[in-house]
């Protein structure tokens, strides 16, 4: 599959286009506002210790780890990939450690952590309830969760001429949120006390 990356399992692990190095002035755009979003909602929860599911290259987990300083854990994990690792080795931080491991089953223990985030994955993962389930358990007080928000994802990626032959489907996405059912879908684990929505995208900071 050309344009993808995979795990050695298989998984789609994500697409090769870079979006947090883009230089395209419309993606950096995009992008400088959903970084806007994440970062005022994490300075919102504060978190004393983080654990970040899906972490892929390790781009936002590393400036995560910096900004919260190096008395603060951090933890990220993905799947055995070749460039996520390689983006590891590249994403340094004191208080940051990275894990190879999928989010189904987490070798943590209950309220390890005080905040659980994962950024672009529950479209991904084939269980995204027992992925929040298991994050639910390993965090104390806060998850952190975004998602492409659907239809509007698709009806852009169609816009643009991307995957048609898919109607828009960004390989490897076998879930699909919109705003309300996503945020049902926390609501299960906790209180829904933010809701931030950057074009195109969908995250909510809930409280456990």
């Amino acid at each position: 599959m050309s344009g993808v990356t995979l795990s050695d399992e298989g998984v789609v692990t994500g697409n090769t286009y870079d979006k947090y190095g883009s230089t395209n002035p419309v993606v950096r755009r995009l992008m400088s506002g959903f970084e806007r979003a994440l970062d005022e909602l994490l300075d919102s929860a504060a978190p004393e210790s983080l654990l970040d599911v899906g972490c892929g290259e390790g781009v936002l987990v590393q400036r995560w780890a910096r900004h919260l300083g190096e008395q603060r854990r951090v933890v990220g994990l993905d799947l055995q990939e070749e460039s996520i690792q390689a983006g590891w080795s590249a994403h340094q931080a004191p208080n940051l450690e990275y894990h190879v491991m999928s989010g189904g089953e987490l070798p943590f223990g209950e309220d390890e952590f005080d905040l659980a985030s994962a950024i672009e994955v529950l479209e991904h993962v084939p269980d995204p309830e027992l992925t929040l389930a298991e994050m639910a358990r390993c965090a104390k007080n806060h998850l952190l969760v975004s998602v492409p928000r659907e239809p509007l994802w698709r009806m852009l990626n169609l816009a643009r001429g991307a995957y048609v032959g898919s109607l828009g489907n960004t390989p490897g996405h076998v879930n699909h949120f919109s705003k309300r059912s996503f945020e049902r879908l926390l609501a299960r684990h906790g209180r829904v006390v933010e809701v931030r929505s950057p074009f195109p995208w969908t995250m909510l900071l809930v409280r456990l």
